[in-house]
Parts: structure tokens; C-alpha cells; sequence
């Protein structure tokens, strides 16, 4: 299986298992990961996701070139996913909280996937980069798109335009990069923000993230005044009263997610 999914105590855990090609994702993979997406989207016992790559070498190098299978950069281009590399570059729809645990090399669609999560914690040998305009290809499935949005556009630009890669602790100067630490440290710093996310009221979690995916366009003004869904869930919902009781009463909150 080119993809591990595990869920327990309602961590899900989503590795890509193919360390011998630096966990570069050919289509069996990409299928895999697509459908364990849309699984995760249907659980409701699920509150975290951490996203990683077998071994210590790579996260992720990225569409795998040498597949059988791999498509043309136009024919590419013309059945893209509309969520992105592996199924998360882009995706809109999933309203848990997911972690990029970043052992090693994000290159490509990697890096791409780390685009696609809301908190990065790296590797201090990670490397981050879009190396596509080398080999006459584009970084089409989240990287133009979604890297200028996040840290500044000429920092983008010459990255995507040279091929160059960013070292950890560069992307988290440019804020891309939520910790950075050592490589023996990392499954314990992972931990540590899988736990500060369960701590919270889910609906609480679920609607910041929506609203945060959301708004980017708006103006303040705007976003505040968006009722979405995952909003409207969160205010109306037993927790919010349940976090509030539980602080006067001096205690931890029993999260119902309801």
C-alpha cells in the first residue's frame, strides 16, 4: 500500500509509504490519498490530521516522473485534480485542523501538499521547493496559485522561477513554517500541537479554519460578516456553553463536538 492511514484516539495519520522513491506520489498514490481525504471528511471521530512521508530522506519529492503512467504537462494541466496535489493543495472542503510534519524534502507537489495544511512543523533539514521550470513543467496543482498568498511574492516568484529550494529556517522566517526543530525532536513537538488542537472545542476549531479558508478575499468587514455553516454550528452548539462553565468551575472542558 503506497499510502498508511491510521486513526487512533481521534488523530488520524496519513503517511506516504514510499520512501524508496523519496515518497514521490504516482497515480495509484494520488487515488489513495484522494479517497482517504474524502473518507476523513465523512468521519466524524476524526478532530487532527497529521500528513508525513515514510523514512527520515523526504516528505514528499513530488509528482513521480519516472511513473509509467505520468501524463504530459498539458494532459496534466487538463485532468487536474480541483483539490489539488494528493487530493489537499487546494481542498476546501475538509474542516479539520491538518498538521504537515515535514521530515525532510518538500519538492514539487510536496511542497505543494504542505500548502494545503494549516500548520507546518519541520524538520531543521527540511528543504522546501518548486523545481518544475527546470524539467519544462509548471507547479500547477497549488504552488502558483497558493505560494504568493502565503509569504512574500517576489520570495515566491524567485523561488518557482529559479527552481531554488528554502531551508526550513528561512520558511519559517517568511512565516510558512509554524516550528522548526531537530529531527529527534520532531514526533514530540508534532505531539505537542496535536494536543493544544484536542484541547479545544472542535466546532470552534472547524469554524476558525472555514472562516480563515474562506475570507481571504474579503475585507474584514466582510469576513466578520459572513454566517457561514461552521459558524452558525459553533455558536449554537452545547460547547460553547460547556467551555465557559467549565472555566468558572475551574476545570477541564468535556468537548461533545455538539
Amino acid at each position: 500500500m503506497s499510502v498508511r492511514f491510521e486513526v487512533e484516539a481521534q488523530v488520524a495519520r496519513v503517511t506516504i509509504d514510499r520512501a524508496d522513491r523519496m515518497n514521490a506520489v504516482d497515480a495509484a498514490t494520488e487515488a489513495a490519498l484522494e479517497r482517504i481525504w474524502a473518507q476523513i471528511e465523512g468521519r466524524s471521530d476524526i478532530r487532527c490530521v497529521v500528513l508525513t512521508g515514510a523514512g527520515e530522506r523526504a516528505f514528499s519529492a513530488g509528482a513521480d516522473m519516472k511513473s509509467q503512467n505520468a501524463l504530459s504537462g498539458l494532459e496534466y494541466w487538463a485532468a487536474g485534480n480541483p483539490n489539488g496535489f494528493g487530493g489537499i493543495a487546494l481542498r476546501g472542503s475538509l474542516n479539520v485542523p491538518v498538521i504537515a510534519r515535514v521530515n525532510g524534502l518538500a519538492l514539487g507537489g510536496g511542497f505543494e501538499m504542505v500548502l494545503g495544511a494549516d500548520i507546518v512543523i519541520a524538520s531543521d533539514t527540511a528543504k522546501f521547493g518548486l523545481p518544475e521550470a527546470r524539467v519544462g513543467r509548471l507547479p500547477l496543482d497549488g504552488g502558483m496559485v497558493a505560494l504568493q498568498r502565503l509569504i512574500p511574492r517576489n520570495v515566491a516568484a524567485g523561488l518557482m522561477m529559479t527552481g531554488r529550494t528554502l531551508s526550513a529556517t528561512d520558511a519559517a522566517r517568511y512565516g510558512l513554517v509554524n516550528a522548526v526543530v531537530p529531527p529527534e525532536d520532531l514526533d514530540t513537538e508534532v505531539a505537542a500541537w496535536v494536543a493544544d488542537i484536542l484541547s479545544c472545542a472542535p466546532l470552534s476549531v472547524a469554524a476558525i479554519k472555514d472562516t480563515v479558508r474562506r475570507t481571504a478575499h474579503l475585507t474584514p468587514q466582510e469576513a466578520r460578516d459572513l454566517r457561514t455553516p461552521a459558524l452558525v454550528a459553533a455558536l449554537a452548539s452545547e460547547d460553547s456553553e460547556e467551555g465557559v462553565r467549565a472555566f468558572r468551575e475551574k476545570r477541564p472542558p468535556v468537548w461533545r463536538g455538539k
